[in-house]
C-alpha cells in the first residue's frame, strides 16, 4: 500500500519538483492512511489510470499548485476519490461500500478487496454510472445478479444521496450524525461527537460537512462487527460553531435569579435546514435552540401604552417530562409600518472574495440583495462596500429612486482574491458614519461566509470597532451565505455586539423573509439591550432549567448594570423564551393552594437563607423582571410581571405554547440532550401539527417536513 502512494507521489515530484515544498502536508495524509495497518490491495491498472488523470489534471494546473489544484471546486471529487481508494479499510465481517462516488475521470476499476469467511468479494465503483443497490438479504455484495439484490426498505439502512452542482456524488447513511453500518440488525449505533467523527465536503458543493467515519475499532479489543474506514483527510472543510454547554437544573433556592439578553437571530434554523435538506443530520453545535424557537412568529396581543413590547406568559406540563411544567414567556414588538419608519442609510458590506464564488454564495446574494433594494423607498440610500484582496466602495450613498444604478453596481460585482473582512468593515462604518442621518436609521448589512483572513481579522480588534460603532447609532445586520469555510462564531459574535441580527440565508425564500417579509425588525431598532431576570418563588419551585440561550446568560449583577449589552429588539419581532421546572414534590398535584412549610436551610459557615413571607402567602410561580433601552437611550427601563402558579392542562394551551414546546423538544432531539427525557419525533409532530395554525407564510408546514425527514433519518 504504501509503494503504491509512494509511486503515485514520486511521479508528481518528477512532474513539479516544487510540491515537495509540501512534504510534510503529504506525509500527513500518508500517515494517517496507514495509521490503521491496511489490509487492502489496490488493483494496478485502476492506480495506474487514476496516476494518470492525476498527472494530466495537474499538468493543466500546473501554476496553481497543487494544494491549490486539490481544492478547485470542478477537481476535488478527483483528489478525493485518490484518498479514498487508498484508504478504504476492511478489519470486519461487515463491509459497507461507498456505493458511488462520482467525479469528472471516466475511471472503472477495483476500489477494494477484502475476504470474507474464505471468498475474496471485489468492491466495484464505476465512475458515472449508476450505483449497485446495497444487498440486505445476503452477505454478497458483489453479486453482479441483480436478482439476489435489493434496495433496504424505508426505516433500515437505506442510503440517502445527494448531489452537489458539479456532480459529484456520495452516498451516506441515515442515521443520527453517524453512519449505521452493516445489514439490518448489525447497525453501529455511535453517538455523533468530536471523538468519533471527522467532517468532509466538497468545497462550493451545496452539501454540508459530510461524517465519513465511524468509531475506529481498536487493536486488542473484541470484534464488535462495525467497519473501519480511514477519514479522508480534507482542509476543504473549515466550518467553526462555538461549543455549546447546556443550561443545567439550577436551585431556586442556591440559585433564584435566572438572567439573560433577549435574542433574535434566525440563522440556527436555516442552517440546520441546509444540512437536514442535503441529507445530513446537523452538527450538534449548530443547534441553537432558542433560535429555532424565534424563527417562528407567535400570536402575542399588540403593545399598548408606553412600552414598545407586551408580555404574555402560559405554564403547564412539559410535554417531553409531564411530572415538570414548561413556563412560556412571549415578547411582542411593536409593529410600524415600513412606510413610516425613518429614512434608512444603508451600507451594504459585501464580501466578493474567492471562497464566494460558488452559486450558493454570491450569486445567491446578489438575488437577496436585489429583493431588498426593490422593496426600499425613494428616501432610503444605499452604498456599497466590497472587500477582497482589498476594500473598496464601489457605489457612493445613491438614494433608491435610482434603484437602475444600484442594481446595475449590484449586478457587476465578481468574485476573487483574498478575504479582507477586516478592512472592508472599517471602510464600512467609516462610510456610514460619513454619511450619517441623525434621524434615521443607520445600519450596515454584512453579506458573508464569514471568512476573514487576511488584514485586521482578529476577532478582539473587530468586536472593539463593532462597539465603538454601535456607540455612535450605527448598527449591524450580519446575513450568512454558503458552507464549506463557514464562519458561524464569527458572524454571530459580530452581530452581538453591533447591536444587530444575524440570519443564514440558505435560498431566496428565506432572503424575502429576512429582506422583505421581516424588514422592518431586520432594519429598524425599537428596543435595545434587553434584558430578562426571573426569580423564582423556592416555597413553590424546586429547580428550573432556561431552555437555549447558552450564549446569551448574564451574571445577575450584570441585569442592573446598564453598561453590560444585551439583545436588540426589532419591529414587529417576537422573542419567545421557554423553562422547565421542577416543583416541589407534594405541589404537583394541587398548584392552587398552598400551605406554609419549614424550608430546610443551606448548611452555610456565614450565613443562611431564609424565605420571606410573600414567598409562603402569594401564589406567584415566578416574578419576570425586564430592562431596556430607547434606541437613542443610555438610561434602561424596569418592568415587573408576576407570574402565577397554574394547572392548565396541555390540550387546553394555546397554539403558540403547543408549537413553540415542539420547536424545542426537536432542537434536544437534534442535539440528542441530556435533557430530552421521553422526547420523541412522534410527539413532536403531534404537538407542531395540532398547533399549526393560519401558517400563511408556510413556514410551519416546512418546519413539520423538516421534523419527518429527521425521524426519517433517524428510523423512527
Amino acid at each position: 500500500m504504501a509503494q503504491h502512494i509512494l509511486d503515485i507521489l514520486n511521479d508528481l515530484y518528477e512532474l513539479d519538483p516544487g510540491l515537495k515544498e509540501k512534504e510534510d502536508e503529504l506525509k500527513k495524509i500518508i500517515k494517517e492512511l496507514l495509521s490503521s495497518k491496511p489490509v487492502v490491495e489496490i488493483d494496478e491498472e485502476f492506480k495506474n489510470k487514476l496516476k494518470n488523470e492525476l498527472i494530466e489534471k495537474l499538468k493543466t494546473n500546473k501554476k496553481k499548485g497543487f494544494f491549490a489544484w486539490f481544492s478547485s471546486p470542478k477537481l476535488t471529487a478527483v483528489a478525493s476519490i485518490f484518498s479514498i481508494a487508498i484508504a478504504v479499510v476492511v478489519v470486519n465481517n461487515v463491509f459497507k461500500p461507498f456505493d458511488s462516488f462520482y467525479g469528472d475521470m471516466n475511471l472503472t476499476g477495483r476500489i477494494a478487496e477484502r475476504t470474507t469467511s474464505g471468498t475474496t468479494e471485489i468492491i466495484q465503483n464505476e465512475m458515472n454510472q449508476e450505483p449497485n443497490p446495497v444487498d440486505t438479504t445476503s452477505n454478497n455484495i458483489d453479486s453482479r445478479d441483480s436478482s439476489n439484490r435489493q434496495y433496504p426498505e424505508e426505516g433500515e439502512n437505506a442510503p440517502v444521496t445527494t448531489s452537489s452542482t458539479d456532480e459529484n456524488t456520495i452516498t451516506n447513511w441515515k442515521g443520527s450524525g453517524i453512519n449505521p453500518q452493516g445489514p439490518p440488525g448489525q447497525e453501529g449505533q455511535i453517538p455523533y461527537g468530536d471523538d468519533y467523527t471527522e467532517y468532509f465536503t466538497f468545497e462550493d458543493s451545496p452539501e454540508p460537512m459530510m461524517p465519513l467515519e465511524i468509531e475506529r475499532s481498536k487493536d486488542g479489543e473484541e470484534d464488535d462487527g462495525l467497519l473501519d474506514i480511514q477519514t479522508v483527510i480534507t482542509e476543504h472543510n473549515t466550518e467553526e460553531y462555538a461549543r455549546i454547554y447546556e443550561n443545567p437544573f439550577l436551585s431556586a433556592m442556591t440559585n433564584p435569579l435566572s438572567t439573560f439578553s433577549i435574542d433574535v437571530d434566525t440563522a440556527s434554523y436555516s442552517n440546520a435546514r441546509r444540512f437536514i435538506q442535503s441529507g445530513q443530520m446537523p452538527y450538534p453545535d449548530v443547534v441553537r435552540i432558542e433560535e429555532l424557537i424565534n424563527y417562528f412568529t407567535y400570536d402575542y396581543p399588540e403593545p399598548e401604552g408606553e412600552h414598545p413590547f407586551s408580555f404574555s406568559t402560559e405554564v403547564s406540563e412539559c410535554p417531553w417530562n409531564p411530572e415538570n411544567k414548561l413556563i412560556h414567556i412571549g415578547l411582542q414588538g411593536r409593529k410600524i409600518s415600513f412606510e413610516d419608519l425613518p429614512p434608512n442609510n444603508l451600507v451594504f458590506l459585501l464580501d466578493v472574495s474567492g471562497s464566494m464564488e460558488s452559486e450558493n454564495k454570491l450569486p445567491l446574494l446578489k438575488g437577496a440583495f436585489e429583493l431588498l433594494i426593490n422593496e426600499l423607498r425613494e428616501v432610503d440610500r444605499i452604498s456599497i462596500v466590497v472587500y477582497a484582496g482589498a476594500a473598496g466602495l464601489v457605489l457612493p450613498p445613491t438614494t433608491c429612486n435610482n434603484k437602475e444604478t444600484i442594481l446595475t453596481a449590484l449586478n457587476n460585482l465578481n468574485a476573487g482574491g483574498s478575504t479582507a473582512g477586516g478592512e472592508g468593515i472599517v471602510l464600512a462604518y467609516d462610510t456610514a458614519l460619513k454619511y450619517f442621518d441623525p434621524n434615521g436609521n443607520n445600519r450596515i448589512i454584512l453579506a458573508t461566509d464569514g471568512d476573514f483572513n487576511v488584514g485586521a481579522s482578529s476577532d478582539s480588534e473587530m468586536i472593539r470597532l463593532i462597539e465603538e460603532k454601535r456607540n455612535q447609532g450605527i448598527f449591524i445586520t450580519v446575513l450568512g451565505f454558503g458552507m464549506g469555510n463557514y464562519k458561524d462564531t464569527k458572524m454571530e459574535s459580530i452581530a452581538d455586539h453591533g447591536n444587530g441580527n444575524y440570519a443564514y440565508i440558505d435560498n431566496l425564500r428565506e432572503a424575502e423573509k429576512v429582506l422583505v417579509t421581516e424588514m422592518g425588525g431586520t432594519l429598524f431598532t425599537i428596543a435595545k439591550d434587553v434584558k430578562i431576570q426571573i426569580e423564582f418563588n423556592p416555597v413553590i419551585v424546586d429547580s428550573y432549567r432556561l431552555i437555549g440561550y447558552e450564549n446569551r446568560v448574564l451574571a445577575k449583577e450584570d441585569f442592573d448594570d446598564d453598561t453590560k449589552d444585551a439583545g436588540e429588539l426589532g419591529a414587529g419581532h417576537t422573542v419567545t423564551v421557554l423553562y422547565e421546572i421542577v416543583l416541589k414534590s407534594y405541589e404537583r398535584s394541587n398548584l392552587d393552594y398552598l400551605e406554609p412549610f419549614e424550608e430546610s436551610e443551606e448548611q452555610l459557615k456565614y450565613q443562611q437563607s431564609i424565605i420571606t413571607d410573600d414567598a409562603y402567602e402569594s401564589n406567584e410561580l415566578l416574578t419576570i423582571k425586564f430592562r431596556y433601552k430607547q434606541p437613542d437611550s443610555d438610561v434602561s427601563t424596569l418592568i415587573e410581571v408576576p407570574v402565577m402558579a397554574s394547572n392548565t392542562a396541555l390540550e387546553n394551551t394555546s397554539d403558540n405554547f403547543r408549537f413553540s414546546a415542539a420547536v424545542a423538544e426537536w432542537g434536544m432531539l437534534l442535539r440528542d440532550s441530556e435533557h430530552k427525557s421521553n422526547a420523541t419525533y412522534l410527539q413532536v409532530l403531534e404537538l407542531a401539527r395540532g398547533a399549526q395554525g393560519p401558517d400563511l407564510k408556510g413556514y410551519r408546514a416546512e418546519f413539520i417536513n423538516l421534523v419527518e425527514s429527521t425521524r426519517h433519518m433517524n428510523n423512527y
